[in-house]
């Protein structure tokens, strides 16, 4: 007989993944057959992971190094990549290709049957792994999919949002998941010997996001309210070609495209981007997005034009970005794709070393949550499911030398919690969006960070007037402080952080920032029972 257990506990076994895009299913396999509960909240597969188009950076082709990997990611991260970890990345990139081909993704090839390599802004050669051109996260999501469905050693609960680390002794030991249904009912504590954040970024805390509305970074704030030390908060990628058409999220015309020879226009036919960069189209991703927000604030249109290439093959070789225009009444071989700038990508997130160990015991963490030092203050492209695969089995191989499995009991079903969806479109959640995409967006000034602020406090004051919402919106207030403060800080332009005001990078600031929820004098609170001790 198994121990019993109070209504509100569940024992989730030996090994926590919170988060079921590809860092947590990733890890999940690399861990078997060891004992892994997988916490999804909603069904397995989907999530920002699926969403991404670009492909997978390694060093596979004629003529391309691992060095020149990571020269060009560390270039693109403008002086704050951790050469250590770049370097890591760079190295076991080929491995992890090789782990996701054996698990059935079709990648792209060539009539000779090698790998198909592609080129994205800021590779000095081609080196992106695809699939069907912009389909990369889906294939390889479903792929995970899959076998993770079919290992008996993961056990997997959907449906069910964790809100709050649970710790005992100084040690993270499990998680706590709201009663969305039942507001008055304790929170459900789910224990495990072993706990791995896996929950993806920030996008959706923005107005205007190519992110799914559940990355709003709750696994960073989580873990920061935890006492954990965050890293580079004030660090966003804003993709510069989300499909302009009015959708929330937008859709995103992948940069594949212009690495197949798109490139970007205003409504006057200027090609912008040639007098902007030596690289023009394909620069970094930082320069490019503040350059089509120039046009736009000088009242232009900005536009995607792929009518020449990929031209009549758009549809087959960008399935996803042409359905998106479709749907949206543009044919992109004909037409001229509307663009605007997105929040695309969290740089920053929890701090971790390279192993994927939190500054707090029994916490690991992998993927867009983190912030490793791979990507600095600007990603390099398709370097994110790179990322997130390697520290993925990094994670899985520091816990499987930990020793024996804690002894466990069968997972059983959660119980009906409902999830905080809702949020995401509620008043107060659409007023922090819209507070974080005027004031701490693209381009940032003193006066803009300190309204943002302002206005946060004052929201935040306003969710506490009304008993449990502070509760409800206490991770989302935390990151959007994080991220404010983290750009207030740092008195210069550097990556996809820039300042009006210190409009050029300062020698004194090519650092990385590192800092607690404490050194902010944040108040956010929210109230959780202590851990049952059963």
């Amino acid at each position: 007989m198994g121990k019993a257990f109070p209504d509100n506990v569940l024992d989730a076994g030996d090994v926590l993944i919170v988060g079921a895009g590809l860092a947590g299913l990733f890890a999940a396999l690399k861990l078997a057959p060891r004992n892994v509960t997988v916490l999804a909240n909603q069904p397995i597969g989907g999530g920002a992971s699926a969403w991404a188009q670009g492909g997978i950076a390694a060093a596979l082709g004629h003529g391309d190094t691992i060095e020149s990997h990571i020269a060009d990611t560390i270039a693109a991260g403008a002086g704050l990549v951790d050469e250590k970890i770049a370097r890591l990345i760079a190295t076991e990139a080929s491995d992890r290709i090789l782990d996701l081909v054996e698990l059935a993704v079709p990648f792209d090839r060539d009539l000779e049957g090698k790998l198909k390599l592609g080129r994205e802004g800021a590779h000095s050669h081609d080196r992106i792994v695809r699939v069907k051109g912009d389909r990369a996260g889906a294939a390889v999501m479903a792929a995970l999919r899959d076998k993770v469905r079919a290992t008996p050693s993961i056990n997997i609960i959907e449906g069910v949002t964790a809100h709050a680390l649970a710790i005992a002794d100084g040690r993270v030991c499990g998680v706590f998941a709201p009663n969305w249904l039942e507001a008055d009912k304790p929170p459900l504590f789910i224990r495990a010997g072993h706990v791995v954040l896996a929950t993806g970024g920030a996008g959706a805390l923005y107005a205007v996001t190519t992110n799914p509305p559940e990355a709003l970074g709750e696994g960073v704030a989580m873990a920061a309210r935890a006492g954990a030390v965050i890293a580079d908060p004030e660090f966003i990628q804003f993709h510069p070609t989300a499909i302009d058409v009015g959708r929330d999220p937008a859709p995103l015309a992948s940069e594949a495209l212009r690495g197949e020879g798109a490139f970007l226009v205003n409504d006057e036919g200027t090609r912008f981007m040639a007098a902007a960069h030596p690289l023009g189209d394909l620069a970094p991703r930082d320069i490019v997005t503040r350059e089509v927000h120039r046009q736009r604030a000088l009242g232009h249109k900005t536009y995607l034009d792929g009518r020449t290439s990929p031209g009549a093959a758009f549809p087959n070789q960008f399935p996803t970005v042409f359905g998106a225009c479709e749907a949206a009444g543009v044919d992109p071989r004909v037409d001229l794709i509307p663009i605007a700038p997105a929040a695309h990508y969290f740089m920053g997130g929890i701090a971790i070393d390279e192993f994927g160990r939190s500054s707090i015991e029994g916490l690991w963490a992998c993927g867009e949550v983190t912030a490793s030092g791979a990507h600095g203050a600007n990603r390099l492209a398709s370097n994110s499911l790179l990322e997130s695969v390697v520290f993925a089995a990094r994670v899985a191989a520091d816990i499987n030398g930990k020793g024996a499995p804690r002894a466990s009991k069968l997972v059983v079903p959660a119980p009906r919690l409902g999830h905080a969806d809702a949020l995401i479109n509620s008043k107060i959640a659409q007023r922090l969006r819209w507070i974080m995409a005027t004031h701490v967006g693209v381009i940032r000034s003193a006066g803009s960070l300190l309204s943002a602020t302002r206005e946060l406090e004052a929201l935040q004051a306003e969710a506490r007037a009304t008993p449990g919402t502070a509760s409800a919106f206490a991770n989302m207030f935390t990151l959007a402080q994080l991220i404010t403060a983290g750009a207030l800080a740092r008195e210069e332009s550097r990556g996809g952080h820039y300042r009006e005001d210190f409009p050029e990078p300062v020698e004194a600031f090519r650092k990385r920032t590192f800092l607690k929820l404490s050194d902010i004098g944040d108040e956010t609170e929210m109230k959780m029972p202590e851990p049952v001790d059963a």
